[in-house]
């Protein structure tokens, strides 16, 4: 049986980048969910490790340094009108420097501090919906 190796998933590392109880959320574009809100992050490269693209695409796209770069959980994100398929791994970091700011316009077009109480409305899907069937206790606001 032959593969397709274009039709293999590919994997994201998206990263929860905290400061007090917020969170850097940005707004995507120029890609499939674009108009929607997510998090940093971006494709793994070759032989890189999750810590060190959460950290390459956090500096790239939002010109933001973190620290205490740790795994979080891993989700199966199948994007069935795109006919797109990505494992994400979810990270998490504490913010170390440097207020966030687009970088890459043609990616990001909002960036905003965020906490799990106050999600917008229009998450990028079905990624949140995973994670938050993965992570029930992270959504939990008090």
């Amino acid at each position: 049986m032959s593969h397709d190796e274009t039709k293999r998933p590919k994997v994201g590392v998206a990263v929860f980048i905290f400061r007090d109880d917020r969170f850097i959320s940005i707004k995507r574009s120029g890609s499939h969910g674009e108009g929607t809100w997510s998090l940093p992050g971006g494709h793994l490269e070759q032989n890189e490790s999750w810590e060190a693209a959460a950290t390459r695409e956090t500096m790239e796209e939002i010109g933001v340094e973190i620290t205490n770069v740790a795994f979080l959980t891993a989700t199966n994100d199948i994007f069935t009108p795109e006919g797109k398929h990505y494992v994400t791994i979810w990270m998490t970091a504490d913010w170390a420097e440097n207020e966030p700011e687009s970088k890459e316009p043609e990616k990001v077009i909002g960036v905003q501090w965020t906490d799990f109480a106050h999600l917008p409305d229009n998450l990028f899907e079905p990624c949140w919906t995973n994670l938050r069937a993965a992570k029930p206790d992270l959504f939990v606001t008090h």
